[in-house]
């Protein structure tokens, strides 16, 4: 079960893919809470793969949730998975592991990249370190287990596997940041400095909700980290929606060059200073390090992903997959986010587990998910350059202390 490969993202028919994903990620952001990161394109093809082989409420509440025809879902998802195979600097995969006795409908398993189909046995433990086996290699290390466990209702396992990692050209200088005032007023953060003379790659937008300011920090293999800071009293999916609504051209970004002189967006202020001789403009930019995780139970929110029919296992909703009754017993995704001085870094790895449906009961089980939360959070985008696609997002609240 090796990274899917593929052709890269271009044509109409992975655009679309492309805002479809995006969308699920400001809908995700509209929920957040909190320190959190998640990747939407890590959840995306595996709810279209569910989609193709639903039936009945559950395949129309899937093929809402993953924006596009039912029909057109699994065509997509190939699609998009093949792209993010061929990204530089990202790693994807794609993973099916079933009971011996469960039978799949042949077109829908054919349907999956090759060497995907792996089998389950009754000895759990082994088969649970296999599964964690596989997160940790498909992530280079960052996630080091599968967000499922194994138990005796688990029938099947569809998982995913994104590893992105990109640097800096122009790596930052490591400083100490002590703010003076604001919710992190005297602690000792580790900072990141640097300017630069290229005045676009800072702007501010406005949005339904208030002004956010964008920066974009371009890596060197076409990756690009998108930080947004909105105003104090915006939530992190307002903030983030804006960012994502600016990718899809809904929002106009201005440059700090075209900008006038003052405090002109949050954290954006321009002014004149005086030098001894001509220089040309500069973009001095000062921001944190972070180094953050999460854990998603997606069950938690069935209606955002479009599991709540397919949750209901007195009945089977999958009948594309197996004759065998099917619903969703769990789904979950891990993920985490670096940015550091010279690069950023991300995974995310993502599973459902169908069990099986009919007389048994309802046997989905929830986490608990503790965040801290500031006053003063920023989010971020890691968007692939030339497509636009956003592979994770998050919102900061803790940045790392100075060492």
């Amino acid at each position: 079960m090796g990274a899917v490969q593929g052709t890269a993202v271009q044509g109409t028919a992975v655009g679309g893919t492309v805002d479809a994903v995006n969308r699920l990620t400001a809908r995700w952001a509209d929920t957040a809470t909190g320190g959190t990161v998640f990747s939407a394109a890590g959840v995306w093809p595996l709810l279209a793969l569910l989609a193709d082989g639903a039936s009945g409420d559950a395949r129309a509440e899937l093929a809402d949730a993953v924006g596009l025809p039912a029909d057109q879902a699994a065509t997509s998802a190939r699609e998009l998975l093949a792209a993010l195979g061929s990204m530089p600097g990202l790693r994807s995969a794609l993973g099916l592991w079933t009971r011996r006795e469960l039978a799949l409908r042949e077109e829908w398993r054919t349907g999956l990249p090759a060497y995907t189909h792996g089998v389950l046995t009754d000895d759990l433990p082994s088969g649970q370190r296999a599964l964690d086996a596989w997160a940790a290699e498909r992530t280079d290390g960052l996630i080091e287990r599968m967000p499922i466990a194994l138990d005796a209702d688990v029938v099947m396992v569809l998982a995913s596997a994104l590893a992105l990692r990109t640097e800096w050209p122009r790596p930052f200088e490591e400083l100490l940041v002590s703010p003076d005032a604001g919710p992190w007023r005297g602690r000792r953060l580790a900072g990141l400095r640097r300017t630069g003379v290229r005045l676009d790659r800072a702007g501010m937008t406005s949005g339904p909700h208030g002004y956010v300011t964008e920066l974009k920090v371009p890596g060197g293999n076409g990756i690009d980290v998108h930080l947004l800071l909105g105003e104090q009293r915006m939530a992190p999916g307002q903030v983030l929606g804006t960012g994502v609504a600016a990718l899809a051209r809904q929002v106009a970004v201005v440059p700090s060059g075209q900008l006038p002189y003052g405090d002109v967006g949050p954290g954006l202020r321009i002014e004149q200073q005086r030098c001894a001789t001509p220089q040309p403009p500069e973009l001095s930019v000062t921001t944190v390090a972070y180094d953050m995780s999460a854990r998603h139970d997606l069950l938690d929110q069935p209606g955002l992903f479009g599991l709540t029919t397919a949750m209901d296992t007195a009945d089977g909703h999958f009948p594309g997959i197996s004759p065998a009754p099917l619903a969703i017993g769990k789904a979950q995704q891990s993920a985490v986010a670096q940015f550091g001085a010279l690069g950023f870094r991300a995974g995310a790895v993502t599973a459902v587990a169908p069990a099986p449906g009919g007389a048994r009961p309802d046997l989905r089980c929830t986490t608990t998910v503790v965040t801290a939360r500031f006053d003063r959070p920023f989010g971020f985008l890691a968007v692939h350059r030339e497509s636009r696609l956003v592979l994770t997002a998050g919102w900061v609240t803790e940045p790392m202390p100075y060492q």
